[in-house]
């Protein structure tokens, strides 16, 4: 099967994966037009599907004289621009010199390559061997104007799924204002749909909801700077009747962790279109002649079985394409962090204690949380100076962390470099080096302000700054965090007609940032995190494997927020810990079973004062780490399942992992409340072999697959609220 092909003759683009295939086709006066994405047809080309038809006040294009069938306002088409006659969404948008907006794109040239493109500066899936993926590249032209918009496409097949990008130069005699800049632009023929999204709020991020697709334009978007607690830079489409299991689905992530928008508009003729990129808003890039501008890339697939097929393919490319990490398949070690311990309040002892109580119950990694650096004495100071405060940790910290390692244990540490506080060191030293609007007080949240890490001055002094404190000890783990959005958009380093561009080069800079941090200690863990999961996106995961999922640790509420989380990310990728109760976001109090079984569907840690926990709580903490170590590698590479979701009227929410050979399967799940003379529920896998034979290894009970899937097991009864379950079934050869 080749991944890429092109027919010269009826001038069709085949693009093929596994399961799957993406049609275009370079129509009448160059015109580049949407044909197909589904189910792969072979060597099928569904040129039939293109019906013209004269639709009343939809203009045409000037070379088609008096044919008013051919209309772009009603064509699906590839990419599309602003101001030619097509006045659905579009996506791309330019101001020429004169003021004018007209771009019309035609076909110039395509290359087809082996390998995968690459995005300098950008996170993007990769490949490690050629072989992995292939490139496509179409060249659309605008004559008048000498724009080129170049649109990338890579194809993984063993992943099914399809990259998306575009590069755009000016090749013109005069300078443009780019506007609007998509990286993916989706036509579907007239069918009902549903989209689902996953909006939030601080400490409940990524809820799940799912609406009909209906006239006029419905948009997902983030303008915070960052991809943000409230909407993710993620959505799907799907037939109505779509299930987890049954109905066709299309997936589309942004690989970009800044401001994003993802727009749906259901025309006249029942056609639904889809864009997704940076958001326009507060947006304009200058070009001058001889000058490119490349947009982030977006991931795409298709699932003819539901749901939970798109999981697994985005799953599976972004642990094999897209987590650089060394830690992607490897043992990530069982954490602590001090913050809920002890939030600013703490010296050299009080952390040892901490670390040393760790080490008894077989944790491996302690974490020093916020606090440490400058005059942090609370969250409105110090940011900016990032030297060790020896008057909490007395002695310095190379003599802490090696009192830590000396235990046997790694020493990890929190920073947050994208931040300045007024009162610091630096804000006295350099006002200038945050965004901030002349004449104008700024707008603050938590106390700080935001450098303008667009400057490589200001990047370069904060990192080294940083890896002056890395390179005085041996720090093993970072967590890297960011906590207010991003405001004030002025940058004194730019001109006034290239304040549009702040945004942007602010999120490539965190980007190099991240980057110069991993390059420079390429064994590190690194751990992303704003205010919880206010940029849990797919551009972080190419910097750092994992990312702290939601600063509301109550297992009751991480079931939704790790839910809605699933259908995108990889269940490894999510930042889990077990912590106090009563909680101290939400004051539920909770079994630590059912805490633990919670954040085992994640990275897994603890964040509490181990100190203060009795013998038996330690007994079972111990317990608990040595259990997540026998199923880490389910977690980390087997295929999700969501078996019923947190507002299912099962009163269960309950979730499985099921080895790539079938042969392995863990069962996880929390009953919600106990009632009296309950209905018996019957929970019924899904991914098992049904001609297999598999054992519970704790009752011993065999099974067939197809028993477990079809004839289901009972739920169990509850003897209280929250209470947690959890099998593990293994294939046997027994009777």
């Amino acid at each position: 099967m080749e991944p890429i092909k092109f027919n010269p003759q009826s001038r069709v683009f085949t693009l093929r994966t596994c399961s799957t295939m993406y049609q275009m086709q370079i129509e009448r006066y160059d015109t580049l037009v949407h044909l197909y994405y589904g189910a792969d047809l072979g060597d099928t080309e569904v040129v039939h599907r293109i019906v013209n038809l004269d639709r009343g006040f939809s203009g045409n294009p000037y070379e088609a004289e008096d044919d008013r069938r051919f209309s772009l306002d009603v064509l699906p088409q590839e990419y599309t621009a602003e101001g030619n006659g097509d006045y659905r969404i579009q996506g791309i948008e330019i101001r020429h010199t004169d003021g004018s907006n007209c771009l019309q794109l035609k076909y110039c040239s395509h290359q087809i390559l082996p390998g995968k493109y690459r995005l300098p500066g950008l996170p993007s899936l990769f490949t490690t061997q050629e072989s992995d993926a292939a490139t496509l590249e179409i060249l659309l032209k605008d004559e008048p104007s000498g724009v080129e918009v170049k649109l990338l496409y890579g194809v993984f097949p063993q992943c099914d799924v399809i990259t998306r990008a575009v590069e755009i130069t000016n090749h013109g005699t005069s300078r443009i204002a780019l506007k609007k800049a998509m990286s993916l632009e989706l036509d579907f023929p007239k069918r009902s749909m549903d989209l689902i999204h996953f909006y939030g709020r601080h400490n409940m991020e990524r809820q799940t909801e799912r609406r009909p697709i209906t006239h006029g334009i419905q948009s997902i978007e983030s303008k915070r700077g960052m991809s943000s607690h409230h909407h993710n830079p993620a959505v799907l489409i799907c037939d109505r009747r779509a299930t987890e299991d049954y109905g066709d689905c299309y997936g589309i992530v942004f690989v970009y962790s800044g401001n994003f928008e993802c727009q749906v508009e259901l025309d006249q003729a029942e056609q639904t279109r889809l864009v997704m990129g940076i958001h326009p808003s507060n947006f304009s890039f200058r070009l001058s002649p001889g000058e490119s501008f490349t947009t982030p890339e977006a991931v795409m697939t298709w699932s003819g079985k539901g749901l939970e097929q798109i999981s697994h393919h985005f799953h599976d490319a972004f642990r094999n394409h897209l987590i650089r990490s060394s830690y992607v398949n490897r043992h990530r070690p069982v954490l602590v962090n001090n913050w809920e311990a002890t939030y600013f309040q703490f010296d050299e002892k009080k952390l040892y204690g901490i670390a040393k109580a760790a080490k008894e119950i077989g944790i491996e990694l302690f974490v020093l949380d916020d606090g440490w650096f400058g005059k942090r004495d609370d969250d409105i100071s110090g940011l900016g100076d990032w030297y060790v405060n020896e008057k909490k940790i007395h002695g310095g910290l190379p003599a802490l962390v090696q009192k830590i390692h000396n235990l046997g244990m790694k020493f990890g540490i929190w920073i947050e470099p994208e931040m300045i506080s007024e009162d610091s060191d630096l804000y006295r030293l350099h006002p200038d080096w945050c965004l901030k609007v002349p004449g104008r007080n700024p707008m603050t949240s938590r106390g700080q302000l935001n450098l303008d890490v667009s400057r490589k001055e200001v990047r370069d002094y904060v990192m080294e700054q940083i890896f002056q404190v890395l390179d005085s000890c041996h720090v093993e783990y970072v967590k890297w965090d960011v906590n207010r959005a991003v405001g004030n958009v002025f940058s004194q380093s730019l001109p006034e007609d290239r304040q549009g561009e702040v945004l942007h080069r602010h999120m490539l800079g965190v980007y190099d940032m991240m980057e110069q941090l991993i390059t420079r200690y390429p064994d590190l863990l690194l751990e992303t995190c704003a205010g919880g999961g206010g940029r849990f996106d797919a551009g972080m995961l190419y910097y750092s494997p994992q990312i702290w999922c939601s600063d509301n640790t109550d297992a009751i509420d991480r079931l939704e927020i790790q839910y809605g989380t699933s259908f995108i990310y990889p269940i490894s990728t999510m930042g889990a810990h077990v912590s106090v109760c009563p909680n101290h976001q939400t004051g539920r109090t909770t079994d630590m079973n059912t805490r633990a079984v919670v954040a085992m569907s994640g990275t897994f840690g603890y964040e509490l004062d181990l100190e203060h926990m009795t013998k038996e709580e330690k007994e079972i903490a111990s317990d608990l780490i040595t259990q997540f170590k026998e199923i880490e590698p389910m977690i980390q590479n087997g295929d999700y399942y969501r078996i019923t979701a947190p507002k299912d009227e099962n009163n269960a929410v309950v979730w499985s992992f099921v080895s790539k050979d079938k042969a392995k399967v863990l069962v996880c799940g929390v009953v919600l409340r106990k009632y009296p003379n309950p209905p018996i529920t019957l929970l019924h896998l899904r991914g098992l072999d049904p001609q297999k034979k598999y054992k519970e290894t704790l009752t011993g009970q065999i099974y067939t697959g197809a028993v477990l899937m079809y004839a289901g097991i009972p739920l169990p009864l509850p003897s209280m609220d929250y209470e947690s379950l959890q099998y593990r079934f293994e294939e046997t050869n027994e009777i």
